[in-house]
C-alpha cells in the first residue's frame, strides 16, 4: 500500500533537500519529540537562525515528517512501499535512504504514541430493564402498550456515566437479532483478516 501524499504534503517536504541530511535527521528526531512532547516554538525558531529561514519553513517541514512518519506507521507500510511512497518527492538516494532509516527506527514507538493518544470510547459497565405495560388509559380502555426502559452503565477513563434509553420490545428485538448478526460476522474468516491487519 502506498501513501497518497497531497501537493501541500509535498510542498512541506520539498525543503528537506535543501538542508544537509544531519539536518534532516535531527529534524526526524524533533518530530518524534513533537509526537511524545508537543509542539515547541522554540525549537523552530532556532532552527530557522541556524539555517537563516523563517520558522514557519521548519515548522512545515516538521510536520510533514511527522505525517509521513505517522501515516506511514498507522498503515504499517513495507520498506519497499515506503520506499516507492517517497520516490515520488524527488529526493537524493542519500535522503531516502535516511527517511527509510527513521521510519524502521521510530515506526513501533509511534504507533505505540498513536495508541495511547487514540480516544477510548466508553466501555460497558451494567445494565438494568424495566418492563412497562400501559393496559388502559382514559380515551382507549382496552390498550396494550409496552415499552421497555434500559439504564446502561458505562465506564470511560475511570469515569462512570449512566443512559437512560426507551424502545417498544419490537425494536428492542430488531436490535439484538442485528448485533447478533454482526457477531457471527465478526467468525468469519474475512473479518478475522481485516481484525489482524488492523492490529
Amino acid at each position: 500500500m502506498l501513501l497518497d501524499l497531497s501537493e501541500e504534503h509535498k510542498e512541506h517536504l520539498a525543503f528537506l533537500p535543501q538542508v544537509d541530511t544531519a539536518v534532516v535527521a535531527e529534524f526526524g528526531r524533533i518530530a518524534v519529540e513533537f509526537l511524545r512532547r508537543g509542539s515547541n516554538p522554540k525549537i523552530y525558531e532556532g532552527a530557522a537562525r541556524k539555517l537563516n529561514v523563517s520558522s514557519d519553513t521548519i515548522q512545515h517541514g516538521v510536520e510533514g515528517l511527522i505525517y509521513l512518519l505517522t501515516e506511514s506507521s498507522k498503515l504499517m507500510i513495507s520498506e519497499l512501499d515506503f520506499q516507492d511512497s517517497i520516490f515520488v518527492l524527488g529526493f537524493s538516494e542519500e535522503l531516502n535512504k535516511l527517511l527509510l532509516q527513521l521510519y524502521l527506527d521510530n515506526r513501533k514507538e509511534i504507533r505505540t504514541i498513536l495508541n495511547e493518544l487514540a480516544p477510548r470510547p466508553p466501555s460497558y459497565h451494567s445494565l438494568e430493564w424495566r418492563l412497562d405495560v400501559q393496559l388502559a388509559s382514559r380515551s382507549l380502555r382496552q390498550q396494550i402498550k409496552p415499552s421497555v426502559t434500559l439504564k446502561l452503565h458505562l465506564d470511560q477513563n475511570g469515569d462512570h456515566s449512566t443512559r437512560v434509553l426507551q424502545t417498544d420490545p419490537a425494536t428492542l428485538l430488531h436490535l439484538v437479532r442485528q448485533l447478533e448478526q454482526a457477531l457471527e460476522e465478526m467468525k468469519t474468516s474475512h473479518c478475522r483478516r481485516v481484525v489482524r491487519s488492523i492490529k
